[in-house]
């Protein structure tokens, strides 16, 4: 019965794409009353298979969409063969999300970045951070809004940098503060 629950909690996060409430896991597990669920979100818990953030909400802590990684490369370049192989399972948040509560994914407005190869309507993967370093690519709050620009910093000050010639930098001023708020971690484009 035990390996149900987790099937329909996995069910529930990908129909959803969420982690159901302690209400939810009830009403798709048939128990009965909370303490049972409690019960169960616990030994969950323990097994690893989830986990809760900081602010105490349920979190996927094992892969519910593992992907095939082949052993075998692709070329770039001229054809070369590819053999049917089974390789590793991997799950891309072990790759890109180091905490699901400070990992968002925002949509791209805009051309500013193209010469970073962000285009409009991309989606870019970012995560909340204090720590910025040169050169990363970043989201900032402006008076007028979020954008994504690169992060120049100097000895004296800093700036955010497009990557298209067209725009030019964006300095801070007493009008216009700039508050850095994420690091882009990934570009996520449907082709």
């Amino acid at each position: 019965m035990f390996e149900t629950y987790k099937n329909k909690i996995v069910a529930f996060y990908k129909s959803n794409k969420r982690m159901p409430s302690y209400s939810e896991i009830m009403k798709i597990t048939g128990l009965k009353s909370k303490s049972p669920v409690f019960k169960l979100v616990g030994k969950l818990v323990e097994q690893g298979f989830i986990g809760k953030d900081a602010n105490g909400k349920l979190i996927p802590k094992q892969s519910f969409n593992s992907i095939t990684r082949l052993s075998q490369t692709v070329s770039a370049g001229y054809g070369a063969a590819v053999e049917d192989e089974v390789g590793e399972k991997v799950d891309l948040d072990d790759w890109l999300v180091r905490d699901s509560s400070k990992t968002f994914v925002l949509e791209v407005n805009g051309d500013s970045m193209k010469d970073a190869s962000i285009l409009d309507g991309d989606s870019v993967l970012v995560e909340r951070t204090t720590n910025f370093k040169d050169g990363q690519i970043v989201v900032a709050l402006l008076n007028d809004g979020y954008t994504v620009k690169y992060l120049r910093k100097t000895q004296k000050s800093m700036y955010l940098e497009p990557a298209n010639k067209k725009y030019k930098p964006i300095y801070p001023t007493e009008d216009n503060q700039i508050e850095l708020v994420a690091v882009v971690k990934t570009i996520i484009r449907e082709l």
